[in-house]
C-alpha cells in the first residue's frame, strides 16, 4: 500500500504539519490517512510522542497547551465517517469566543445538523443544538467551526434560556466592535421567532442602538 511505503521521516512531516491545523490533535483515521498503522498507534503513545486525549483523538506532545484544546477535542469528536466535522460552537460559547459577553459558561454549546446521531454517550460538557447551518452561517477560526456573529445573536435571542441582558451586552459590544452593523441587528429583530417578553425587550434594544 502506498501509505506502508512512505518514510519515517515524512510520515511524521505529513502528521505534524495536519496536526498543526488543528493545534496538534488528530484523530486515529487521520494518522491512518499519512501512513500511521492503526496497530502501532499505542506504541507511539507509549514511547510518549502522542498522547491521548480521548477515544480515536491524539495530540502530539511536542505541542503546548492551549485555552482553546478542549473546543479542538470535540470538535474532532463530531466528526462524521468522512471525517468531516459536523460540529460549530454557537450560543454563549460563540459569544465568548468574540469576546461579547460577560457569559461565562460551564458547558460547550455546539450545534450540529438535524442528522447527527452518536451511539455513545454525548459528553457532559457539550450542550448540544440541532440545526442545519449554511456555510455563509460559518467561520473557521483557530482550528474549529464558530458561527458568525449575526448567526450568533440570532440563536440567544430565540433559544428563551440566554437572559436578555447578555442578549443586549453582545449586541452592543457586536456594534462597537465592528462585528456587525445597526442594520444587520435591526434586520436580525425583524426576522428572529423569539419569546413573547424577550420580543418586547427586543424593542427596547432597538431604541436603544438608534439613539
Amino acid at each position: 500500500m502506498k501509505e506502508l511505503m512512505r518514510q519515517p521521516a515524512e510520515r511524521s512531516k505529513e502528521l505534524f504539519e495536519l496536526a498543526e491545523s488543528q493545534q496538534g490533535f488528530f484523530t486515529a483515521k487521520q494518522a491512518e490517512s499519512v501512513g500511521y498503522i492503526k496497530t502501532n498507534h499505542s506504541y507511539h503513545v507509549k514511547s510518549g510522542n502522542w498522547l491521548r486525549e480521548a477515544r480515536g483523538i491524539y495530540r502530539l506532545a511536542q505541542f503546548p497547551t492551549t485555552p482553546d484544546q478542549q473546543k479542538i477535542l470535540y470538535a474532532l469528536w463530531s466528526q462524521n465517517r468522512q471525517g468531516q466535522v459536523q460540529g460549530v460552537y454557537s450560543h454563549e460559547t460563540a459569544l465568548a469566543h468574540y469576546g461579547i459577553s460577560d457569559a461565562n459558561p460551564s458547558k460547550l454549546d455546539m450545534t450540529v445538523p438535524k442528522s447527527f446521531r452518536r451511539t455513545a454517550k454525548i459528553p457532559k460538557v457539550i450542550r448540544l443544538h440541532h440545526a442545519d447551518l449554511t456555510k455563509d452561517m460559518i467561520l473557521e477560526s483557530r482550528g474549529f467551526l464558530v458561527t458568525k456573529p449575526n448567526r450568533t445573536i440570532s440563536d440567544i435571542m430565540t433559544c428563551g434560556w440566554v437572559p436578555f441582558e447578555i442578549v443586549r451586552q453582545a449586541s452592543i459590544e457586536a456594534l462597537k466592535l465592528g462585528l456587525l452593523q445597526k442594520w444587520e441587528i435591526e434586520s436580525i429583530v425583524d426576522h428572529v421567532i423569539a419569546p413573547s417578553e424577550m420580543r418586547v425587550q427586543l424593542q427596547t434594544l432597538l431604541k436603544e442602538i438608534r439613539k
